[in-house]
């Protein structure tokens, strides 16, 4: 009777969390390899893959006392990763790119987003929120901006898991893709060199870790130059979920304009991104922030496989890798011709 009593007295949401983050420790630890870095697998990555895995295993026989804490950590902590990624975050970084890789940014956003609905939902027919995830995540930052935009059109876990695998499918072939075409502008066939091409690798690759990947595989400026541009692209992140809230209520099937679905985490994102430019952390506490941060992205990673079921992936079919794969297309041409356009008229 006292250890059923005891037992009552425990937090419900105590025995998933304690999974998740079991699950994103050892995703940190397998993202610390040195071979799945130089292949752009972050910890994030790592961590929906094996919680898929446990998902379709073993999971559903502990599904009933882990679910809310599971949920927990696809919901609340999602946010609360979101918000402390402001902290990598500068206003100063915008100065480094200029003008130039602010537009470029923005017009990949906006181009890429535009094109995953256009193709996604008029041409392939796809479900609405399936297509958006998957602009999302194409557009601005991977797998973070597809988490960052589920509880905003409230997707089933299904679509989310669906859009994270195009990220992780296409930004891959990123990395071996972009140093080729790196030494191919040099040959007379690819016509005039790109203004910047780590400006190109950061407005174009999905993951920061892809990204980094890519362009560590030329030299070191081009690196720092990708890693700057893709930054000031995640700040982005935050205009675009308000703007996407503002759009008729996804739960609503008639399509008119429901109750707003104001995403306020955008809001302290924002003021983390300010605070952080103004006053920024000492070097110690903000490792440890960010170490934070990874965590809890992890264990809502962790959290979205351990919900996931691989016969829903399957019944969505080849369309959501078919949009993928003209989005990809998209973002190395169109980019090209985008960065080729903006960079010299800005320059």
């Amino acid at each position: 009777m006292r250890t059923a009593s005891r037992s009552q007295t425990l937090p419900p949401v105590l025995p998933g969390l304690a999974l998740s983050a079991a699950v994103a420790w050892a995703a940190m630890r397998l993202g610390d390899i040195a071979w799945l870095q130089e292949h752009g697998f972050s910890a994030l990555t790592v961590a929906i893959v094996l919680g898929i895995v446990l998902g379709n295993t073993l999971y559903p026989s502990v599904a009933a006392h882990c679910g809310d804490g599971v949920r927990f950590s696809k919901q609340t902590l999602l946010r609360a990763g979101i918000i402390l990624y402001g902290f990598r975050l500068t206003l100063q970084d915008i100065s480094h790119v200029g003008l130039a890789g602010v537009a470029i940014d923005a017009a990949m956003l906006l181009s890429t987003f535009g094109l995953a609905w256009l193709a996604g939902v008029k041409l392939l027919k796809l479900e609405r929120d399936a297509a958006l995830l998957i602009g999302a995540g194409s557009s601005i930052c991977g797998a973070a901006a597809v988490m960052a935009t589920e509880p905003v059109l409230r997707a089933r876990s299904e679509q989310v898991t669906v859009a994270v695998s195009t990220v992780v499918i296409f930004g891959s072939l990123a990395i071996f893709l972009y140093p080729l075409l790196h030494t191919l502008q040099a040959e007379p066939a690819w016509g005039a060199r790109l203004p910047d091409f780590g400006i190109y690798i950061g407005s174009t690759v999905h993951e920061v870790a892809q990204v980094l990947a890519a362009a560590r595989s030329i030299d070191q400026h081009t690196a720092d130059t990708a890693v700057i541009t893709k930054m000031v692209r995640v700040m982005m992140l935050a205009p675009f979920l308000l703007a996407l809230s503002m759009k008729a209520d996804p739960a609503s099937s008639s399509g008119q304009r429901g109750k707003l679905s104001i995403p306020w985490f955008a809001f302290a994102f924002i003021g983390v991104v300010l605070l952080n430019s103004v006053m920024p952390l000492p070097a110690a506490v903000s490792q440890l922030v960010l170490q934070a941060d990874t965590l809890l992205l992890a264990m809502a990673m962790a959290a979205l496989g351990l919900t996931t079921h691989l016969s829903a992936i399957r019944n969505a079919g080849m369309k959501p890798m078919i949009l993928g794969a003209i989005l990809f297309a998209w973002l190395v041409i169109g980019g090209a011709l985008v960065n080729g356009a903006l960079g010299r008229l800005l320059a």
